[in-house]
């Protein structure tokens, strides 16, 4: 490409003289057109890394159930409020009651049998989900697929206590080492929700059942 700033050689005189100037002039016009389509390359600095402003969002809440003692969610966990109709039983002998032992745990019994077992006391205030949605959490803590409301009617036994109208559930697994779970259910006067379940392996569920049947059936308020 001609450099625009080099002197212009000695031109003739006449028209011969100004068809080369007027060469040359396109030629210069042309340099400058050239320089000005060059690509310039600049540095950009490299952006700061992304900072979070305010706090990060929170988590949603838990959904409301049945909690058995377990510290899963944290021990900041808050009690649920006492209930104001506290329900009463009548333990068979040897059994024995020992207090809380959870978030929501109100009681746990201890039973006089063998093997892995386990009786315990849960009370929630409201309706605690409803009595479909407990029922089914109960049949897949022992991996049994959940029921719909016909087969929840059908499943369920009725008892008919001091404290009301106690419903009572038995299921087992399937599988070759079965467990088992027997679960009552009541609703107190002041609204709340009381589950009283014994669960554990097939057989010691089994012995402690009719045991479990004479608490439930004793069940009245305080």
């Amino acid at each position: 490409m001609p450099n625009p700033s080099a002197p212009l050689p000695h031109l003739p005189s006449g028209p011969l003289k100004t068809s080369l100037l007027l060469g040359s002039g396109l030629l210069i016009g042309l340099g400058f057109g050239c320089r000005s389509d060059e690509v310039s390359h600049f540095r950009v600095p490299k952006e700061a890394p992304f900072a979070q402003s305010g706090p990060r969002p929170a988590m949603p809440p838990m959904p409301m159930g049945e909690r058995t003692g377990d510290t899963a969610n944290g021990p900041d966990v808050p009690p649920p409020p006492a209930p104001t109709a506290a329900l009463k039983w009548s333990l068979p002998k040897g059994w024995s009651e020992q207090p809380g032992g959870g978030a929501m745990r109100f009681a746990t019994f201890k039973a006089p049998y063998a093997g892995r077992l386990e009786a315990t006391v849960v009370v929630l205030p409201g309706p605690a989900g409803g009595e479909l949605a407990n029922v089914n959490r109960w049949r897949g803590q022992i991996g049994l697929a959940p029921m719909d409301e016909a087969g929840l009617a059908k499943a369920r036994e009725v008892l008919k206590t001091k404290a009301g109208a106690l419903n009572v559930y038995d299921f087992t697994s399937e599988g070759q080492v079965k467990s088992r779970l027997v679960a009552g259910y009541i609703s107190t006067p002041d609204g709340s929700t009381w589950f009283l379940k014994l669960s554990g392996d097939a057989a010691p569920v089994g012995k402690a059942k009719p045991d479990f049947m004479t608490i439930l059936g004793s069940a009245r308020l305080d």
